[in-house]
């Protein structure tokens, strides 16, 4: 058996984060001899444990974190593993060298300079590993493994719990509160989508400016901010689309969600969703920054329920084309083997 260590020195919330502890127990759950090394974070760990795992928590602070690297070299040669799989730039800068294979897993356009003493690369999408080629890492070592979505089937959410109308067009967007997913861009195309509702699962700096911007145009009644839930599939099975409106999104495993769960989608032509969405086929693609699109979209899938349901049924082909967990983890199982040999 193949002994792997993951080490992730991630924030508390974020896409990389996320997936990392999905990878982990579904690596575990199919028999992946390993250990992890995370930033601590009390959540996080926690949800390893409860899920048979146990984490070696690390400060992974700033550039004289010497505790940090005397604790990942103890666990690395007590343990020696054959490879070493780091998330995040930080966990590949201070991890030690050692008689093991260093793969970096990069889920965006990242400088490089951080992962010079890895041996190979993961992108999680083909243009990050284009990317990767053309910033000249060899092609021979950078390798193409996506996100996977587990089954999303769940009860849905009582709309009257979060005073929403039962007979209203709802749509869902999911992410951080940050500019890159273009959530005001998203609130002014609601100003332009009469009754239509949104509910927005997320949270960030900028929650109290995309508040004041709900109000100021007219749709604060129209609009929920739940805060960061845990409750996605369920919060999915109650919507009539999701909705990504991102100004900039490496990848979008919100389509990806929202393809498992049957739920239609409308997104920004940001990088990862127009890699992922075949217009008017696995959804609907509508310019960046364009609120007069988005909003035609939304109207679009609201009045047309034929419509919904071919772009439910034909994401959910193309999720499990690509990005069911079976299929994913076999391919990380896969790979680990053969660049452990």
């Amino acid at each position: 058996m193949i002994r792997l260590v993951q080490v992730m020195a991630g924030a508390r919330h974020g896409g990389a984060e996320f997936f990392f502890v999905r990878l982990a127990l579904a690596l575990h759950h199919a028999g992946q001899e390993q250990r992890l090394i995370i930033r601590r974070d009390a959540e996080r760990a926690a949800t390893l444990r409860a899920g048979g795992l146990s984490p070696a928590e690390l400060p992974f602070g700033g550039l004289f974190d010497v505790r940090t690297r005397l604790g990942m070299w103890r666990i690395l040669r007590a343990y020696r593993p054959q490879v070493v799989l780091s998330w995040m730039s930080r966990a590949a800068r201070l991890c030690p060298p050692g008689e093991f294979v260093h793969v970096g897993r990069l889920g965006g356009y990242y400088d490089l300079k951080y992962y010079r003493r890895c041996d190979h690369l993961i992108g999680n999408t083909r243009d990050i590993v284009a990317y990767l080629v053309r910033s000249g890492w060899p092609e021979s070592r950078a390798h193409y493994l996506p996100n996977f979505v587990p089954e999303m089937a769940a009860p849905k959410v009582a709309r009257a719990s979060l005073d929403t109308p039962e007979e209203a067009p709802l749509a869902l967007a999911l992410g951080r509160l940050h500019p890159n997913k273009g959530f005001d861009v998203l609130i002014e195309a609601l100003a332009r989508a009469p009754g239509l509702y949104l509910w927005l699962a997320g949270e960030g700096a900028d929650r109290a400016q995309l508040e004041t911007r709900a109000e100021r145009l007219g749709v604060g009644r129209r609009v929920r901010f739940l805060g960061w839930r845990e409750d996605a599939a369920a919060l999915l099975a109650t919507a009539d689309m999701l909705v990504c409106s991102s100004r900039h999104e490496p990848l979008g495993n919100v389509v990806i969600e929202a393809w498992a769960a049957g739920t239609p989608v409308v997104a920004a032509s940001s990088m990862g969703p127009a890699a992922l969405v075949r217009d008017g086929v696995t959804g609907l693609l509508v310019p960046i920054e364009d609120a007069d699109a988005l909003a035609r979209a939304m109207i679009r899938l609201a009045d047309d329920h034929t419509l919904r349901a071919e772009l439910a049924r034909a994401g959910r082909a193309a999720y499990a084309a690509e990005f069911s967990e079976s299929l994913v983890v076999g391919q990380y199982r896969d790979f680990i083997e053969r660049v452990a040999r």
